[in-house]
């Protein structure tokens, strides 16, 4: 006998986040309705997992975007991507997800139930399933929708080391692909703009990516994924921890044509833009080629490039060779571009 789908013509209200019948029918018509896995369905609070060998890596990120729904995604399948790449940056395997909802009272239950599919899908999609939660509802006005809190654990394989203490003058700088992508995606979609086409976030798993890049090159020095602040952040910071200097080609840095006019129309500049679904690979010049096939050999890094080089001098800092030649500072964001961006 086919099971009736749940009505959800209706809002959360306070008595979702009690602890009583309505929130184990959210939990039940929602959450396990998208999210349902052998891990999840322990129905501990604390699920069990056998790691076997290896180093586990754990992380954790909130997520407050708005709007939550946008060109390529939503608040859902970008809680997934983006916990899944903190672990891959960190060269782990993941293994597991968990999702707090912070859910606002008034908040549409239909909403809800397209946030929980998308995330669904983009946990089965990765493979990585989603292995505990917890819901908490607040009082209409204290919230803003809905806020999504995710955790990743992870196994790092042995031999593998990923840490800005190994950059090294005269190392290689890679990009896995275009810059500018998720920001501008937002942006449109929240002041309501229209640049002719439209420009969709590049929000995206890249943890299978990263896998392969390890096996062919075990010894990647650093991996990062340039998301608020952007590149530049990513690299000044990068900079700053390992006192090194970074040196860069503008000309060999992708931007799409349609990102870069909506950033010269709002006077923003892409290096300051956030990305959701793009890394940043630090790797001796020999392994450069090597890494890079393996990147275009996936649809998240089909346009990978060489966009600079590790530096002895001006430590610190993060240098370009602009397109027509001269020398500009690539400098940290000042104050927030972008608000509300993840």
């Amino acid at each position: 006998m086919t099971t009736p789908p749940p009505d959800l013509s209706g809002a959360v209200d306070m008595s979702h986040g009690g602890g009583g019948r309505a929130m184990a029918r959210l939990i039940r018509d929602i959450f396990l309705r998208h999210l349902a896995n052998p891990l999840l369905d322990q129905g501990h609070d604390a699920t069990r997992l056998d790691v076997g060998s290896g180093r586990i890596a754990v992380t954790t990120d909130a997520h407050v975007i708005s709007p939550l729904f946008f060109p390529g995604g939503d608040i859902g399948s970008l809680a997934v991507h983006g916990t899944l790449n903190d672990l891959a940056m960190a060269g782990a395997r993941p293994m597991a997800l968990t999702a707090a909802f912070i859910i606002e009272e008034g908040f549409p239950l239909a909403d809800l139930d397209r946030i929980a599919a998308s995330m669904g899908r983009a946990s089965r999609d990765a493979g990585v399933p989603v292995a505990t939660g917890d819901t908490k509802v607040v009082e209409r006005g204290k919230g803003d929708g809905v806020f999504i809190t995710t955790s990743g654990i992870g196994v790092v394989p042995e031999g593998v080391d990923i840490s800005p203490r190994r950059l090294s003058p005269g190392q290689v700088i890679l990009l896995s692909g275009p810059v500018g992508d998720h920001g501008i995606a937002i942006l449109s979609k929240r002041q309501g703009l229209e640049f002719g086409t439209e420009i969709r976030s590049d929000s995206a798993a890249l943890h299978r990516m990263v896998a392969d890049m390890i096996a062919a090159v075990p010894g990647v020095a650093v991996l990062r994924d340039p998301t608020r602040g952007g590149l530049s952040a990513t690299l000044n910071e990068l900079a700053n921890a390992a006192g090194v200097g970074m040196q860069l080609e503008e000309r060999a840095i992708p931007v799409r044509p349609e990102v870069a006019a909506a950033c010269e129309l709002l006077g923003l500049d892409p290096l300051n833009v956030a990305n959701e679904g793009k890394l940043v690979c630090v790797c001796e010049p020999g392994d450069a080629e090597t890494l890079l096939a393996v990147m275009r050999d996936h649809a998240e890094g089909r346009d990978a490039a060489r966009i600079g080089h590790v530096t002895v001098d001006r430590p610190g800092f993060v240098r370009m060779t602009t397109a027509i030649g001269g020398q500009r500072v690539v400098d940290w964001l000042s104050g927030e571009q972008l608000p509300r961006i993840c």
